[in-house]
C-alpha cells in the first residue's frame, strides 16, 4: 500500500463505521489498537492518522491514551469526538465532565461552521451534525482555532492549519450528520493528499506479494465453507501459493437444502483442490441437547479444527490453517477494542492449540462488500459472488434451542420456499440478507378444521452495506403472503410464520 491512513481506536461504537467511509473514498486505512506501540505506526508510513470516539473519559486515571509524541510526525491527525478531546488534553487544552444537562449533547444537533476551515469549505455554514459527549472541552490550546459551535457546545470543531491538526466534538463518520463524508473526503484528500485511487486491484496486487513473502514454499490448509468469503480466500490464495493450497470442505450438516452438492459443482469448476469430508453424524452428536448459542459456535470451532486437524495428517507438514474470515468478524468478536457481540467459529470459537505455526486471513480487513467487488475482479460469477450469506455454524445459528434432525428438515424447507419466493419476485438483488429461522416458539392452530401445537417461524430480511448495521427490508405484503401461506402448507410441524422488523442495532442480523 503507498498510501496508507491509521485509524486508532479508543473502543468507539463507530471506528468501523470510519474505516468504511475512509473506504468509501478510494483511499486504503487500517484499524489499530490505541495500545499499538509508536514505532509500529512510525512503521506503515500514514499519510494520516484517525483518533476514534470512545466511551471513556480523557480525564480519567485509567483512560485510553496515545504517545504525545504522535503530534511530532508531521502527520495530519483527524480527532474526533473523543479522540479530539484527548488531542485537546495533550496538547494543553483542558477537558472536564458536563457540569448540567445543557452542556451535554446526544443525536442530531445543529451546528455553524466557519468554512475557512478546509474540513468545511465549499459546505453550508449550518446543518447537522450527530454529537454523543458528556464531557466537554473548556479551553482550546493556544494555537487552536475554533472551526464550529452549537447553542450548547462553544468547541464543536477545532483546528490548527499549520500542524494540520483537526478535531469534531461530533461524528461525521454516521448517516446522521448531513455532508459528513464530504468532511472525510476533504480531511484525506485536501489536506492528507490521498490519491483517492485505491481499489480492489490494488489489494489483490499487494496481498498475493505478502502472501508469497509470508508462506514461501509451505502448505496451507483452507476451510471452505461454501461461502463468498472463505472461496474468495481460496482464490486469492491458490494465486500466491498455487497447489500448495490444500482446501478442505467439511459438511456438518447444517446446509441449507441441497447447498452441499451445489458446492461440490462449483468448486469442480474454480479448479481448486478441494477434499470433501462428511462429518455430520459427529457434529451433530456433539451439539445434542446444547440449547446456549456461545456453546453452540464454541463446539462448531472446536469441531472444525479437531476435522481439520485430523485431514491434515493424512498430507502431513501441513504449516498454515487459513480461513475466510472478513472484518466484521473480527469486530463482532472483540478482536480489536469493542465488546465481544458474539463468537464466530473462525474467530472466537478457535481453541488456542492447534498444530499450526498461525492462521492466515486474507480477508480480515475487508468488509462484505469489498469482498465481493474483490471476487468480480478474479472473474468469479455474479451469481456466485452476490450468494447469500450464510454463517459457518450454518443452521445451527438459526434454530432456537436444541438441534435435532427434524428441525434442521424443518428450516431447511422453510428457507428454501422463502429464496425460492424472493427470487421469482425479483427481490433477491434488492436484499443484503434473507433467511428463514426455526424459533423454539410452539403454539396452537388450526389445520384441517383440527388443533395443531408446532413451531414458529421467523422470516429475517434486511438491507445493509457493511454488515456492521442494518434496517429490516419492507417487503410487501403480497410476497409475505405467499411465503407465509406456502411455508404452512408445505412444511411439517410449522402452523405459524412470523416477520422480523427489528434493525442492527438493536438486535444482529443473525439470532444466534
Amino acid at each position: 500500500m503507498n498510501q496508507t491512513v491509521i485509524i486508532l481506536d479508543f473502543g468507539a461504537q463507530y471506528a468501523e463505521v470510519i474505516a468504511r467511509k475512509v473506504r468509501e473514498c478510494n483511499v486504503y486505512c487500517e484499524v489499530l489498537s490505541w495500545r499499538t506501540p509508536l514505532e509500529t505506526i512510525i512503521a506503515k508510513k500514514p499519510i494520516g492518522i484517525i483518533l476514534s470516539g470512545g466511551p471513556n473519559s480523557v480525564y480519567a486515571t485509567d483512560a485510553p491514551t496515545i504517545s504525545k509524541q504522535i503530534f511530532d510526525l508531521n502527520i495530519p491527525v483527524l480527532g474526533i469526538c473523543y479522540g479530539m478531546q484527548l488531542m485537546m488534553q495533550l496538547l494543553g487544552g483542558k477537558v472536564i465532565p458536563a457540569q448540567d444537562n445543557l452542556s451535554r449533547e446526544y443525536g442530531k444537533t445543529i451546528t455553524n461552521f466557519r468554512n475557512q476551515c478546509l474540513l468545511f469549505k465549499g459546505l453550508p455554514a449550518k446543518s447537522v451534525t450527530w454529537m454523543s459527549h458528556g464531557d466537554v472541552v473548556e479551553a482550546i490550546p493556544n494555537s487552536f482555532k475554533v472551526s464550529a459551535y452549537t447553542s450548547r457546545c462553544p468547541y464543536a470543531g477545532v483546528y490548527d492549519e499549520v500542524r494540520h491538526f483537526y478535531g469534531m466534538q461530533f461524528h461525521p463518520e454516521v448517516e446522521h450528520t448531513k455532508h459528513g463524508k464530504e468532511m472525510i473526503r476533504k480531511f484525506l484528500l485536501d489536506i492528507c493528499h490521498a490519491t483517492g485511487d485505491w481499489s480492489m486491484k490494488d489489494f489483490l496486487v499487494t496481498t498475493v506479494e505478502r502472501l508469497k513473502m509470508e508462506i514461501g514454499e509451505e502448505r496451507v490448509l483452507l476451510a471452505l465453507s461454501g461461502g463468498v468469503d472463505s472461496t474468495v480466500a481460496a482464490v486469492v490464495l491458490s494465486k500466491a501459493i498455487k497447489e500448495r493450497l490444500i482446501c478442505i470442505y467439511i459438511n456438518h450438516g447444517l446446509m441449507r437444502k441441497n447447498e452441499t452438492e451445489e458446492i461440490k459443482e462449483r468448486y469442480k469448476q474454480l479448479n481448486l483442490n478441494v477434499h470433501y469430508v462428511d462429518a455430520s453424524k459427529e457434529f451433530l452428536k456433539a451439539l445434542a441437547g446444547v440449547e446456549e448459542p456461545e456453546q453452540k459456535r464454541r463446539i462448531i470451532g472446536n469441531m472444525f479444527i479437531e476435522s481439520f486437524v485430523g485431514k491434515a495428517k493424512e498430507f502431513g507438514g501441513v504449516s498454515y490453517l487459513a480461513q475466510g474470515t472478513i472484518y466484521p468478524d473480527v469486530i463482532e468478536s472483540g478482536s480489536i477494542n469493542g465488546n465481544l457481540i458474539k463468537s464466530h467459529h473462525n474467530v472466537g470459537g478457535l481453541p488456542s492449540k492447534m498444530p499450526f505455526k498461525r492462521i492466515i486471513e486474507p480477508l480480515a480487513i475487508l468488509f462484505k462488500d469489498e469482498v465481493r467487488k474483490l471476487g468480480l475482479e478474479l472473474g468469479l460469477h455474479e451469481d456466485f459472488v452476490y450468494r447469500q450469506p450464510f454463517p459457518g455454524p450454518g443452521l445451527a445459528v438459526r434454530i432456537i434451542g436444541a438441534i435435532t434432525e427434524e428441525k434442521i428438515a424443518i428450516v431447511q424447507e422453510a428457507d428454501a420456499i422463502l429464496r425460492e419466493v424472493i427470487k421469482k419476485r425479483h427481490w433477491n438483488m434488492k436484499i443484503s440478507q434473507y433467511f428463514a429461522v426455526l424459533s423454539n416458539m410452539k403454539s396452537v392452530g388450526v389445520m384441517g378444521d383440527s388443533r395443531s401445537y408446532h413451531y414458529t417461524i421467523a422470516i429475517r430480511a434486511v438491507s445493509t452495506s457493511d454488515f456492521m448495521t442494518a434496517n429490516y427490508v419492507k417487503l410487501p405484503y403480497s410476497i409475505l403472503d405467499e411465503i407465509s401461506r406456502r411455508i404452512v402448507n408445505e412444511v411439517r410441524n410449522v402452523n405459524r410464520v412470523v416477520y422480523d422488523i427489528t434493525s442492527k442495532p438493536p438486535a444482529t442480523i443473525e439470532y444466534e
